[in-house]
């Protein structure tokens, strides 16, 4: 009987990149890129795409933020990969965005389009402090993209996750 082959599962973190102030009367929620971040997500989109780092499935946060941030992030890519929005991300705590992550059994890739401290936080609880500190010691920047493997059919154990690289614009 031959080994079971065992598939990596991919998972990308993708803070929004950076966003104008929230302008009187309006809702965090709808704060929009500034010009410099609308730079940084088509320069985080094109490093991600030399490297083909190709998400099979985004799932990103409904802040306007966080949409303009997808939109442009996956223009890299020609748009031919699908993406949803889910309010629930804006305000989350980390546990939401590792569930999101740890149910898309049907891909073996998959990106969260989010915010910090959430993303750090995420990255922690996969990797550890340690690593995270190692390699972020600035902590997760805007426009910034964690790429991490799972080779573990248990992708809830920490000890599973690698950090394979950071990109940042």
């Amino acid at each position: 009987m031959a080994p079971s082959q065992q598939q990596t599962f991919r998972l990308y973190l993708l803070r929004h990149a950076q966003a104008g102030w929230a302008e009187p009367g309006e809702r965090d929620f709808d704060r929009r890129l500034t010009e410099e971040g609308k730079a940084e997500a088509a320069l985080i989109g094109k490093s991600a795409a030399e490297k083909d780092y190709r998400p099979e499935l985004v799932i990103s946060s409904a802040a306007t933020r966080c949409r303009e941030t997808t939109r442009i992030f996956l223009h890299s890519f020609g748009g031919a990969i699908e993406a949803s929005y889910l309010e629930e991300m804006y305000n989350a705590q980390a546990e939401t965005y590792l569930n999101l992550a740890l149910a898309q059994d049907e891909v073996s890739s998959l990106m969260l389009v989010g915010h910090n401290p959430t993303m750090e936080a995420v990255a922690e609880v996969l990797l550890g402090r340690d690593i995270l500190e190692a390699s972020l010691p600035h902590g997760f920047p805007t426009a910034g993209l964690a790429v991490l493997d799972c080779a573990s059919r248990d992708k809830a154990k920490r000890d599973s996750w690698r950090l394979i690289d950071f990109l940042t614009p």
